[in-house]
């Protein structure tokens, strides 16, 4: 059964009377754990969408390339997406009980934040009110400013994209403390920690992009460190 059944069956739930709480308390150890990551950005992703006033054909798109969706598969994912879009629930409400049932710092929030921010770019520009709208999720997530600051980074362009913030760190970090950085954030991308974590196969695209970021400003840091003349291992 793909994820997109498994999501229908869930949220078919609340038209038997379920609360929105109910349906996550019975998604919380895996494989289920996939459909609630699934759900939770769908919902929040959807609601994103509309954050700047409107939903862009490109932040529709945006939304397929988080999750890889199989042609066979297209209609349900559709129903599925068009149906958090409609709902009238608050986002504020989806993020209390995604929060609840991951847990305070788990690297599962981190990762619906990463696919969130994916969207807001989609259209080319990163809107005020989409800014607000992540800045509220990662509150509500528990997420601290200095974590919110590195997705943004590696989302957001700046005049100078800054590599040491792609890897949590501040410009004076030492090559040694970048290093050590990098290596662990690779770590968080193993598709075993990923679907440990409760990542459906479908996702695993957006580990894919976050990968060649945090490689990307690696290869920046080290090619400065070789330019003025130090070593590189």
């Amino acid at each position: 059964m793909s994820i997109w059944s498994r999501i229908s069956e869930a949220i078919a739930a609340l038209a038997r009377g379920e609360s929105l709480a109910s349906v996550f308390d019975g998604l919380r150890t895996p494989p289920e754990r996939s459909v609630a990551f699934t759900i939770a950005v769908i919902a929040l992703g959807a609601k994103m969408a509309k954050a700047d006033g409107q939903v862009t054909r490109d932040e529709v798109t945006a939304f397929r390339e988080v999750f890889r969706i199989a042609d066979k598969d297209e209609a349900e994912a559709a129903k599925v997406f068009n149906l958090a879009r409609q709902d009238v629930a608050g986002y504020d409400l989806y993020a209390q009980r995604i929060a609840s049932m991951f847990g305070p710092r788990s690297e599962t929030l981190c990762d619906i934040m990463d696919g969130l921010f994916h969207i807001a770019m989609a259209d080319g520009g990163y809107h005020p009110a989409e800014d607000a709208f992540l800045l509220e999720v990662a509150k509500i997530f528990g997420m601290d400013e200095s974590r919110f600051r590195t997705l943004r980074a590696r989302h957001v362009p700046d005049a100078v994209a800054d590599p040491y913030a792609i890897l949590g760190l501040t410009p004076g970090a030492t090559y040694e403390e970048a290093r050590a950085a990098w290596k662990a954030a690779v770590r968080e991308c193993h598709p075993d920690r990923l679907a440990a974590r409760g990542l459906p196969e479908e996702a695993l695209g957006m580990a894919e992009r976050r990968m060649i970021d945090l490689n990307r400003a690696w290869e920046e840091i080290t090619a400065k460190r070789s330019r003025a003349g130090a070593p590189v291992a």
